[in-house]
């Protein structure tokens, strides 16, 4: 997948394109549903697919006190994108300047001199411009005058209760822990992905040395407690052991039996191992299933006694998927 970060970094010769604009917060199940609507108009036809997306929630700039935690980082979602078969992304940077522009300008700019867009496909909460003043109507008007077609792609819901897969319900998933239900409505498991850092190896001293995530992990981490899960490497292409994917039990929280620990943390014991060697490597952690809630044990005995228990269960969780 080819990634611009401009609109003036699309090559003339680009050609014709059938695009889908959204936030693709997470890309989940909605959100590949558009993507995959794109993928299947432009397969008879010589036009390119492109996501149009933001670098950040636009709520960042304009109601900063309303934007919500993503779902996933700006990499992530470039990886996320890339796996779709797409052709394209163009991750447009929104910043004060994108936020003014006229809604009409923005069409002009982006879609018709930058794209040359034969069809665009939004979804029904689609808005843009200036003020959220555009709508798919004002699209739909614009394409008829410019040239292309506009599709509103119909919501995905669930079959069970009828609500509709967003990264709102995601979210709330992911805060009462519930993984299993998030990953149904992302399609894969959630994850964090960060670089592996020195902590109190106070898990080393126990018999059960971690890989401690950075806290400026990519991804939105789920509520306290021990998960089972996979720790995968994704260290620099060309590195033998990248993309190695381990069993691990993870741990998310801030270590209430020894009440040391300011910040939340996520470190994972990879199963049956205790001589890795992950320091300074890149890696993404993907939560499984939830085995427990954090709490506070009586004594180094009693913490190490549930910690066998979560790994037993971990592996169990973990052989059955």
């Amino acid at each position: 997948m080819i990634l611009f970060e401009n609109v003036e970094d699309i090559p003339a010769g680009f050609g014709q394109t059938v695009i889908a604009i959204g936030k693709f917060d997470g890309v989940h199940a909605g959100h590949r549903a558009l993507i995959e609507k794109m993928l299947v108009d432009a397969a008879s036809t010589d036009a390119r697919t492109v996501a149009v997306t933001f670098d950040r929630n636009p709520l960042a700039i304009i109601a900063p006190e309303r934007c919500p935690r993503p779902l996933v980082g700006v990499d992530q979602k470039i990886d996320l994108l890339g796996r779709t078969g797409i052709d394209a992304t163009l991750m447009l940077r929104f910043d004060e300047e994108l936020a003014a522009e006229e809604p009409e300008a923005f069409v002009r700019r982006v879609i018709v001199a930058g794209l040359h867009a034969r069809r665009v496909l939004v979804g029904s909460d689609f808005r843009f411009g200036r003020g959220g003043t555009g709508d798919v109507a004002l699209l739909q008007r614009m394409g008829e005058d410019l040239g292309f077609e506009v599709e509103e792609v119909a919501d995905v819901v669930s079959a069970g209760d009828g609500r509709r897969v967003s990264s709102t319900w995601i979210r709330e998933l992911l805060d009462a822990g519930d993984v299993e239900r998030a990953a149904k409505l992302l399609g894969r498991f959630p994850s964090v992905t960060g670089d592996v850092v020195h902590g109190l190896e106070r898990g080393r001293q126990l018999g059960f040395p971690t890989a401690n995530l950075s806290p400026d992990a990519e991804g939105y981490v789920p509520a306290d407690g021990v998960y089972a899960g996979w720790l995968i490497e994704r260290s620099p292409e060309g590195v033998l052991r990248s993309g190695v994917r381990y069993p691990a039990a993870i741990s998310i929280g801030t270590n209430p039996t020894f009440d040391d620990v300011e910040l939340r943390q996520v470190e994972a014991y990879v199963l049956d191992e205790t001589d890795l060697d992950l320091y300074d490597r890149r890696v993404e952690i993907e939560f499984v299933a939830r085995i427990r809630g954090m709490v506070a044990f009586e004594g180094v005995d009693k913490l190490i006694e549930q910690m066998t228990d979560d790994v037993t269960r971990a592996r169990l969780v973990l052989t059955s998927t």
